[in-house]
């Protein structure tokens, strides 16, 4: 079996979507299964680049930039025909939402291979850019038309594929597999979860800017992230320090903002860091907070790595978004509204008054993280869709057996 993922990036381009799908091309690979990537060089890469990195071959498009979101790169078409040409995939595994992957559509060669659709998110309606909805008019005939010749929907989530006006259509073809990740790096697996003083890391570069409860966000500094709601829940909450990792357009609004709040002692805008000092970040952190204000936020998958790491989450009560999916609520973490700073701030109060919560959180949730979000389940499921598209002799001999319709339906429909 070979398969041909097209992608938007690719690491070390910053991204949940960008990680997970190299980590999943990686576990297809461990199973036998021929994987190749095409995606863009980060943008104004003008150089397009080709290597293997664990068992994939990893193709990049010149990206010149992008346009509403949408990468900018001539040369993505003519890579995909001679890709398809050269590795000879058996089947297109699509990841959505990419403007490129339209080109598949054009292709006659591509046209002629089973395809699954991989929708990590819509294009968001409500988002403050007001071009974005006006060029979706543009983008929807492309979009439906996408979803029409795939053979197979992977949506991430139940709730988010139950909301989604574009996947509405397509629902008797759309199965519900779970993003996953995997276990943490050796390097740090050793490390216990536990109380850890500031003080005992003065040789690391991770900085926490006090004393206090240790507060942890990690994402992109965009608006829908609602890391502003977040900084003035900490104004109200002067028993918590908060370290924010991610860069973005919204950073220096946002040091402002700790400004004017005069919390600028207790935050520590910490930019982008290597995985080390991430995974360092999350071991001493005693809660874990995303604070989204959007359905833009379609999983959270910084949530699995918080829950990995037996941290307390939390998040938002998004309608449609994966967030609650992944969060029990009053199990493994805390739920409060979108935008309301208020009950943010009375979650990080009672999470920060109570230890021994803190602990059975965190226990419930790596508990859950293991039982339901690891990579291992979701390369497996996405193996599973594979085998159904294909015949027996073209499948990995390591393949598990493919499921019956039956099974298929309750297992990979049911959420």
């Amino acid at each position: 079996m070979r398969v041909l993922h097209i992608g938007k990036f690719y690491p070390p381009y910053a991204g949940g979507i960008e990680r997970f799908s190299a980590d999943l091309c990686a576990a297809l690979a461990a199973r036998d299964v021929g994987v190749a990537m095409l995606a863009h060089a980060s943008p104004g890469s003008r150089a397009a680049r080709s290597f293997r990195e664990d068992g994939v071959d990893v193709h990049l498009a010149a990206c010149h930039g992008q346009l509403l979101y949408a990468p900018v790169s001539p040369s993505f078409p003519l890579l995909l025909s001679r890709l398809i040409d050269e590795f000879a995939p058996d089947l297109l595994h699509l990841h959505m939402p990419n403007t490129s992957a339209f080109w598949a559509l054009l292709s006659p060669a591509a046209r002629r291979l089973p395809w699954l659709v991989h929708w990590h998110a819509d294009v968001p309606l409500d988002v403050r850019r007001h071009a974005v909805r006006a060029m979706y008019s543009l983008y929807r005939p492309f979009e439906q038309a996408l979803l029409r010749r795939a053979d197979r929907i992977i949506a991430t989530s139940a709730p988010y594929r139950d909301t989604s006006i574009a996947l509405a259509p397509w629902s008797s073809k759309t199965h519900v597999v779970p993003l996953g990740i995997g276990e943490s790096p050796p390097a740090n697996s050793s490390a216990e979860k536990m109380e850890i003083v500031a003080k005992d890391t003065s040789a690391q570069s991770i900085a926490w800017p006090g004393t206090g409860l240790r507060l942890l966000a990690v994402g992109r500094l965009s608006y829908y992230k609602g890391y502003d709601v977040l900084l003035r829940a900490l104004a109200l909450t002067p028993e918590a320090n908060l370290l924010l990792i991610g860069s973005g357009e919204c950073e220096a609004g946002l040091q402002a903002l700790a400004r004017e709040l005069g919390i600028e002692q207790r935050v520590c805008f910490a930019g982008h860091v290597d995985d080390a000092q991430l995974a360092l970040a999350y071991a001493q952190a005693q809660v874990f907070c995303l604070p989204s204000i959007e359905r833009t936020e379609a999983f959270g998958v910084v949530l699995l790595e918080a829950m990995r790491a037996r941290l307390p989450v939390i998040a938002t009560t998004i309608a449609g978004s994966g967030m609650g999916y992944v969060v029990a609520d009053g199990a493994s973490g805390l739920l409060v509204p979108p935008g309301d700073a208020a009950a943010l701030a009375a979650a990080i109060r009672r999470l920060g008054d109570d230890a021994a919560l803190r602990m059975s959180f965190g226990e419930a949730g790596q508990a859950r993280w293991r039982s339901r979000f690891t990579l291992d389940r979701c390369a497996d499921r996405v193996l599973d869709l594979y085998c159904a598209l294909l015949p027996e002799n073209r499948r990995p001999a390591a393949a598990r057996p493919t499921r019956s319709p039956t099974q298929a339906r309750s297992g990979e429909r049911g959420g």
